[in-house]
């Protein structure tokens, strides 16, 4: 005798619900406090109907707990469970709606992106801004949902109905205008896949421009900051400049590069944002127009997995004032972008980059999302994002990562980071 097992056959497909199936909206909402979810459910249970859709929102501790469901199969039962839920609702002194209609949500519309919204702080008007140039180019906020609230304040928002870059043209003027750094990327599996992020290091990985800290030590740093700010500015050619400032270097001692390694100061966020990257599997690189000298400690200090920097040459314990190899222009971190995804086995589309000067653009511009961090001018309007807020883990935020992620991986790891770590 052949027996079937039930767990070996197929189940059936499951069959699409149709706009004019009944449906029943429940709604409760009220003061917050453990067990409002499954006393719903529970007291739902007993009518045997089925759960199509769930949306639950806290805040200042006033919970919205909205559920969509089918009707009650049995002839009467519906009145049964409205009275049923308003009863439970009221012992314990919550409000409840019970809804009756046809039909699910709607389907979202062709063109689907992700709207994240930074702000310190985040003023209702810009807000107000944001979402009407949306509405008025043709596009619906689907969902909204905040992802941080400090040290900046970060929602985000999902957008249907208007190409990515279409949106992305729209907002960006008006949130320059208003303050506020945005970015907007196309929705998708893409978003969620593994990812290279590379970042530049003088004046974004760190908060110090290092040719500058070794200018100090030869007595020249005014004379190499002014010539530095032009080049970062796009009003000098990166490669002259790089040369021109190494040689006032010439005849200093290399013994230097520690006490410079000392003074490098890490921008706040710049631990937060490599160590939770590297828990999600991101692979992390830098690409710096300054030097190896400096670049391969911060590699061993953070654990990173790429570098590529320039090399100040050294002959009898000194600077020579010249550098050695393939210099690291803006073409070059372009390049370098490129052979570290490749390294890495991810396409450019999955890549992030990070950059505040003119010589980071061609390396922003390659990547699938450029970020434009405390950046120059040119590069904040040539970026296809910016933020202009001092903590590096912002950068977080723009992934859709939330602070609160964040802080649980870090507890789990042995206790909260402080912000701006």
């Amino acid at each position: 005798m052949n027996v079937t097992d039930p767990a070996a056959e197929p189940l059936p497909a499951p069959q699409p619900r149709t706009d004019d199936e009944r449906t029943l909206l429940v709604k409760v909402f009220g003061k917050d406090r453990p067990g409002i979810t499954a006393g719903l459910f529970a007291t739902l249970a007993g009518f045997g109907v089925d759960v199509i859709d769930i949306e639950q929102v806290v805040t200042r501790g006033r919970i919205t707990l909205c559920v969509l469901v089918t009707p009650p199969d049995s002839p009467g039962a519906e009145g049964g469970l409205r009275v049923t839920v308003h009863r439970w609702a009221e012992s314990l002194k919550l409000q409840a709606e019970v809804i009756s209609g046809t039909g699910d949500n709607r389907p979202r519309r062709e063109g689907r992106s992700h709207v994240t919204v930074l702000g310190h702080p985040l003023t209702a008007e810009a807000v107000a801004a944001l979402a009407g140039r949306i509405s008025e180019a043709g596009g619906n906020i689907d969902r909204v949902f905040r992802l941080a609230k400090y040290p900046v304040t970060a929602v985000e928002l999902a957008v249907s109905g208007l190409p990515t870059e279409q949106l992305r043209a729209g907002l960006a003027p008006a949130a320059s205008a208003l303050g506020v750094d945005i970015a907007v990327v196309g929705a998708g599996l893409h978003r969620r896949a593994k990812r290279l992020v590379v970042m530049d290091v003088d004046s974004t990985l760190i908060q110090d421009e290092v040719i500058e800290l070794f200018a100090a030590h030869a007595g020249c740093e005014q004379k190499v900051a002014e010539v530095t700010a032009a080049a970062m500015a796009g009003e000098l050619d990166f490669a002259e400049s790089l040369r021109a400032r190494v040689a006032l270097l010439a005849g200093l001692d290399a013994d230097v590069v520690e006490k410079v390694r000392s003074e490098v100061r890490l921008t706040p966020g710049a631990r937060t944002l490599i160590r939770t990257l590297k828990r999600l599997g991101y692979q992390v690189a830098i690409v710096s127009g300054g030097f190896t000298q400096v670049t391969d400690h911060l590699v061993e200090q953070l654990g990173l997995d790429f570098a590529a920097a320039n090399t100040l040459e050294v002959a009898d314990g000194k600077f020579t004032g010249r550098v050695t190899g393939e210099i690291v222009d803006r073409a070059g971190k372009a390049r370098w972008l490129a052979r570290f995804a490749e390294q890495a086995g991810v396409p450019l589309a999955q890549t992030v980059a990070i950059g505040d000067g003119a010589n980071d653009l061609d390396m922003l511009n390659a990547a699938g999302l450029g970020v434009a961090f405390n950046a120059k001018p040119v590069v904040r309007e040539a970026a296809h994002t910016a933020v202009n807020v001092p903590f590096l883990d912002t950068v977080l935020y723009l992934l859709g990562i939330t602070r609160d992620e964040v802080e649980a991986a870090d507890e789990l790891d042995g206790g909260t980071a402080p912000s701006g770590d």
